[in-house]
């Protein structure tokens, strides 16, 4: 799927879902993650910043900014992706999105990557975290993030 698809299809239900309400009436779902991330054999601290906008009790989109600050042999990464959500069951949430991944030091340059996430939340009075669990497809190659999420939802 390319940009331009990606972008499309997450406008579309937008524009055609804008009227639901999510569940207990919150909508917007911004969070701060903590984790790792493990590719090749090395695992690295991983921090992101989340935000999820629900369309409806069981569907959603956002986007993901995150950094692996150790990646590469210390030359660092950011990843930049949109994602599109399923909330199903109690509390589970399925995801797949889709973006950038930019490596920085001497030699820098940009990949694609697509992401599939599976997470599941715990209620608070004010907030929410998460465990969370995604796996990573970058040119051929597979990483693994894992950690927690935590979420204030308004």
């Amino acid at each position: 799927m390319n940009k331009i698809s990606l972008i499309l299809l997450v406008t579309l239900c937008t524009v055609f879902t804008f009227d639901a309400k999510a569940k207990e009436g919150y909508q917007h779902f911004p969070g701060v993650f903590l984790g790792a991330t493990h590719a090749d054999s090395e695992t690295d601290f991983t921090y992101a910043l989340e935000y999820e906008y629900k369309f409806s009790k069981q569907f959603g989109a956002g986007f993901v900014y995150e950094k692996i600050d150790d990646a590469h042999h210390g030359d660092g990464i950011t990843i930049k992706l949109a994602s599109l959500y399923y909330h199903f069951g109690h509390d589970f949430r399925l995801g797949l999105g889709y973006g950038e991944e930019k490596i920085g030091g001497y030699h820098p340059h940009s990949e694609n990557i697509t992401r599939v996430n599976l997470s599941y939340e715990y209620h608070f009075k004010h907030f929410s975290f998460g465990p969370s669990l995604s796996v990573d497809f970058i040119d051929g190659e597979t990483a693994t993030v894992f950690g927690l999420a935590f979420i204030k939802p308004f």
